[in-house]
């Protein structure tokens, strides 16, 4: 993966198998600590809420319920962040807010081990620490000096990494970016070649159940591209790779790759768009995997 920096932001590119090149900026700090707010608020309520049911019922001895009580921030926060990355693909309520997402650094699918890793590092980076200050007065100059020091160099490491990477990132092997916007534009439908009055190619809709919005958001950068052209070794390389992955028979000869990608484009389209996946549920060709490894946890 290479970093650089494009219009004051920084950004990582991989290379996928699918052969195309994806850039990513990376999230800023700002964005990062508006979601975490956000989460703290929405799981502050979920604890209040579950903090008053447990007082108000009384079903519990009192010493059990205060220990639940003092546990429910763990017990609801850590389900909280590892469920939402896992189910809606990287991100929590506050990260689909604030326009952020969380990603594998190496470019491949996000997994549950990492999720769950990076969000348990959090409760030692940034809770527990919290917790500690909350009961300073209590606490002898040490104990109260050594949070500080943890507190700060939680606070030093995301600003000094290149990639912005917290404590729980780095170990877990995540990055955080910014959410790339998934807006396919009609115009490109309409603009390709004699736009399917007698299409060339035919999909059914195994070949069409393979990809997702983000692939589909993909290949439409390539096929907007002015330097590309029906000859280039690129184009070609992603035709191969998407015969292979949807495991399409018919031949496509030489000259006919990016009539190819343009009616696979344009069938990909109207197949999400009918099936009223677009923009909702289908979010990428890992979606359906991320979603069984999620409900394993539940």
């Amino acid at each position: 993966m290479n970093q650089a920096v494009q219009h004051g932001k920084r950004v990582e590119q991989f290379i996928p198998p699918e052969g195309v090149p994806i850039t990513f900026a990376i999230g800023s700090i700002g964005g990062r600590l508006g979601a975490q707010i956000l989460d703290i608020i929405f799981t502050g309520i979920l604890i209040f809420i579950c903090a008053f049911v447990i007082g108000f019922t009384g079903i519990l001895p009192s010493n059990v319920e205060a220990m639940l009580i003092v546990l429910l921030g763990f017990l609801v926060r850590t389900p909280y962040y590892i469920l939402s990355e896992l189910i809606w693909n990287g991100r929590t309520l506050g990260k689909k807010i604030t326009g952020i997402r969380v990603i594998n650094a190496s470019g491949r699918r996000l997994t549950p081990h990492q999720v769950t890793a990076r969000n348990l590092m959090k409760e030692v980076e940034i809770f527990g620490p919290m917790s500690l200050l909350a009961s300073i007065e209590y606490q002898s100059a040490w104990e109260n000096g050594l949070t500080s020091i943890w507190l700060l160099v939680v606070v030093i490491v995301p600003l000094a990494n290149r990639r912005r990477q917290r404590l729980g990132d780095i170990i877990a092997g995540t990055l955080v970016i910014d959410n790339p916007r998934s807006v396919l534009l009609p115009d490109l439908a309409l603009s390709a070649p004699a736009a399917a009055a007698q299409s060339e190619f035919e999909f059914l809709p195994e070949h069409l159940d393979v990809y997702g919005k983000y692939e589909l958001q993909t290949l439409e950068d390539v096929l907007r591209a002015t330097t590309k052209n029906a000859q280039s070794e690129e184009i070609v390389q992603i035709v191969r790779t998407i015969i292979r992955r949807i495991r399409y028979l018919d031949t496509v000869k030489p000259g006919q790759e990016l009539l190819f990608l343009n009616e696979f484009y344009r069938a990909q389209r109207e197949h999400l768009e009918s099936l009223r996946l677009f923009g909702t549920l289908r979010e990428n060709k890992y979606h359906e995997h991320t979603r069984t490894e999620a409900k394993k946890l539940v």
